[in-house]
């Protein structure tokens, strides 16, 4: 099995060929000697002049063409966060930050700030009744006494105090960000603190209701906890340089991205907002400082752009192409793959481009041996994980002996014995789609920054399975390894209860296909695991119909994301789904597997309180991922591949983690001489 790192793309075989023109031969026509060819009599020509400018050939421009499995709903900013939409607005704005393998790069700012520069910093500020702060569970309310919340200098829960009505010193966060200069819109305007702070002042709006927001400005999208609601302030210091301030309490991880995306506020201030999500010049052919300038969207067909003339990249000649097409082609895997060979397209996006499960990896490498398409992956964000559900909704009452479901999975070693039953090298080998992905030991990739290099792994070792397995009560009674063990004195398990449990997933193609692989090999530890496929409407239900959310399965298979904070709260107490009486998020819980473990919850709120670079941020990660794979409330299985697949004389493409679209560097791209 081929392994990889993230934050590199690969091909299947690197071959790059030089562009080079063949002399034409021209074979002259014979005459046979029988023929009699008449020599006709020459014509005379007028000289002419020398001063007579001689006809130039009419250079053609150079054009690129991409491919989309989708088409954009809208390009305005504060829309959907479809990926399709992310990929034509990369053409258009150039960063303003680009988030690049785990990491955040500055493109138009002169860098981000940091607390070391002191273009970052924590205030000490007095906060009064009915002042705005983000409290202990990291919520933006008014303060009012009795609400719980962070004297300047706390860092964690332990400190956290209940107000009192006093006057009380909290820690404020501000970051300074500088645009570089000269940076024009393509209508020859320049670019300005300004025009972020009207993006801003949108995205306030939008936080109060108008319209649908999918986005909020900043360089996540709307879901993390850096909403424009947890923003005191943000205002223009001088022409290039805006100020940040979060509400006290807030210490955002991710403070050197608060930078809203720039608006043009000589264009839109004069709109009214409502009107901004649908008009033409917002929402069809938005203005931006980007590689390209949108020239016409036709409707299910194409969106056609030309090269910015204001670019500020241009004297690096970039890009290197005079217009660009955006395709709306669709999924068909066949056809637009067929699309690539015949150069109708120079590029299929990720949701155009044929996944590995549809297709035969020595399909893929044919066709790159012949030299007719070459293909760029690169291991995502998107991780697989197999859960156990360790404490079922029967539980929350208490356990009931005989009434209840069976606690299968309440020791630990059982669980590690699972992990040990899967033999992930059949796996590789049996499924295209898993011979290059990356298989997890943690609920981060191997190469993202903070991962503890000392996270304990689970190899295939059936032996010791059985063995563990059998420690903890769990016996083949028969000698048969083709029918389930039996409990004898297994913890809230009653004797003779067979090891025959539900395993749900989606119908998806590639999760059928590994759910029955990791059955099979269960079932040669003696675990019945019976495979249910079910429809992502039903599998994904919201609770209390849903039984992932509701807590009412044994084993289930989904995939989370993972960013560049290590997603530990996932599996926090805190975050159990239940009702609001027992469980502090309700229903909106994402802890499925109800994992609870005071040690792991200390560690991961610990990280998370603290911004990167203070004492204590990375141990406490490395601590939590310790903890976790120690307990495996869940097997971390594999990370899904990024795809996209371009002409084989295609250079300048890069898919990376973390990016959120194919063109991330779309102003270098070339193909051909570019090469």
């Amino acid at each position: 099995m081929l392994k990889f790192s993230v934050g590199l793309f690969f091909f299947f075989s690197i071959a790059v060929t030089a562009c080079s023109s063949t002399p034409s031969t021209s074979v002259p026509e014979t005459i046979p000697p029988t023929t009699q060819v008449a020599i006709p009599t020459p014509t005379l020509h007028t000289p002419i002049p020398s001063n007579t400018p001689l006809p130039t050939a009419t250079v053609r421009p150079r054009a690129l063409t991409i491919c989309l499995g989708a088409e954009p709903d809208s390009l305005w900013l504060y829309g959907s966060n479809m990926l399709a939409k992310n990929t034509v607005l990369e053409s258009v704005y150039d960063g303003p930050i680009d988030a690049l393998d785990y990491d955040f790069q500055p493109v138009i700012l002169e860098k981000l700030p940091s607390l070391a520069d002191g273009d970052a910093r924590i205030n000490q500020v007095t906060v009064e009744s009915g002042a705005w702060v983000v409290n202990d569970a990291g919520e933006p309310v008014q303060l009012q006494p009795g609400e719980v919340i962070r004297p300047y200098g706390c860092l964690s829960r332990q400190c956290a105090v209940a107000w009192d009505g006093e006057d009380m010193q909290m820690a404020q966060l501000s970051a300074d960000f500088t645009l570089l200069e000269g940076i024009k819109w393509a209508d020859g305007e320049l670019l300005t603190a300004a025009d972020s702070v009207f993006s801003f002042e949108i995205a306030s709006m939008c936080d109060d209701g108008w319209g649908y927001c999918g986005h909020n400005g900043l360089t996540r999208p709307v879901g993390s906890p850096d909403s424009s609601q947890r923003t005191a302030s943000y205002q223009a210091l001088n022409s290039l340089t805006t100020r940040w301030v979060g509400l006290p309490g807030y210490l955002d991880q991710n403070y050197n991205t608060n930078f809203f995306i720039p608006l043009p506020k000589h264009q839109l201030e004069d709109m009214p907002l409502q009107d901004l999500f649908e008009a033409d010049v917002s929402a069809r052919h938005p203005l931006g400082w980007g590689a390209y300038v949108i020239e016409e969207w036709v409707p299910g067909d194409k969106i056609r752009l030309r090269k910015n003339p204001h670019y500020f990249r241009a004297d690096e000649g970039l890009p290197r192409f005079d217009q660009l097409e955006f395709r709306f082609v669709g999924e068909d895997d066949e056809k637009n793959l067929e699309s690539i060979r015949s150069g109708e397209c120079d590029f299929l996006d990720q949701e155009a481009s044929p996944y590995l499960e549809m297709i035969e990896t020595s399909d893929f490498i044919a066709y790159e041996a012949e030299q007719q398409i070459d293909l760029h992956y690169s291991p995502g964000t998107v991780w697989e994980h197999l859960d156990f559900n360790l404490q079922h909704a029967d539980y929350d009452d208490g356990y009931q002996a005989g009434a209840d479901r069976p606690d299968f999975f309440g020791d630990v070693r059982t669980r590690q014995a699972f992990a040990m039953c899967i033999d992930w090298e059949r796996m590789g080998r049996k499924l295209p789609a898993l011979q290059l992905a990356e298989r997890l030991a943690s609920y981060i990739p191997n190469d993202h920054p903070l991962f503890n290099p000392e996270t304990p792994r689970y190899e295939y070792d059936p032996q010791s399975a059985q063995t563990l397995l059998e420690e903890v009560g769990w016996q083949d009674h028969d000698h048969d390894p083709g029918t389930p063990r039996r409990a004898y004195n297994v913890l809230n398990v009653p004797d003779g209860t067979e090891f025959s449990i539900s395993y749900i997933t989606t119908s998806s193609p590639l999760r059928v296909q590994v759910a029955a692989l990791i059955s099979e090999s269960l079932a040669n530890c003696g675990i019945q695991a019976s495979v249910v496929n079910q429809n992502p409407s039903e599998f994904f239900a919201d609770p209390p119909e849903g039984d992932i959310f509701s807590r009412r399965f044994d084993l289930a298979q989904f995939a989370w994301l993972t960013s560049p904070n290590p997603p530990c709260e996932l599996f926090t107490t805190d975050e159990i789904p239940g009702d609001t009486q027992h469980f502090p998020q309700g229903w909106l819980g994402q802890n499925n597997s109800g994992y609870s473990s005071p040690d792991f919850d200390q560690a991961c709120w610990e990280a998370m309180q603290k911004l990167p670079g203070q004492p204590g941020f990375i141990e406490n990660h490395f601590l939590a991922q310790q903890i976790f794979a120690e307990d495996l409330p869940v097997i971390p299985l594999y990370l899904r591949d990024i795809l996209s697949i371009t002409r084989p004389d295609f250079c300048g493409h890069r898919l990376a983690p973390t990016v959120y679209s194919d063109t991330w560097n779309i102003e270098e791209f070339g193909y051909g001489e570019d090469c």
